[in-house]
């Protein structure tokens, strides 16, 4: 929530909150297989390589999996809360209009 204009507003009927600017989702929470996790956008490549180096903790969602989004699973040991945080900032950044983009002192992803 502290990047320009990102709101919560939930996905459909789930009850899980969605994540959005400009209502376009960057990030959502899923509890859909019983284990807590996020979703969000990832950089082309980055799926593999996150999936690949530790299918524990990062796997590939259903439904928007194929467009590049990795998921986190938040129920596993030693998270890495830095790269959450990195990952969802990656994600805001690959949504969010370039005039938003400015506010954070940058003019594009």
């Amino acid at each position: 929530m502290q990047f320009p204009e990102a709101h919560e507003k939930a996905f459909g009927g789930h009850e899980p909150p969605a994540f959005r600017v400009r209502d376009k989702m960057f990030a959502m929470v899923s509890t859909g297989d019983g284990r807590v996790s996020v979703w969000m956008k990832a950089q082309p490549g980055a799926q593999d390589v996150l999936v690949g180096g530790d299918p524990e903790r990062f796997f590939v969602p259903p439904y928007v999996g194929g467009h590049g989004w990795i998921g986190v699973r938040l129920d596993v040991d030693d998270l890495q809360w830095g790269m959450i945080e990195d990952l969802v900032d990656h994600s805001y950044r690959m949504t969010a209009p370039k005039r938003l983009l400015k506010q954070l002192g940058e003019g594009g992803t």
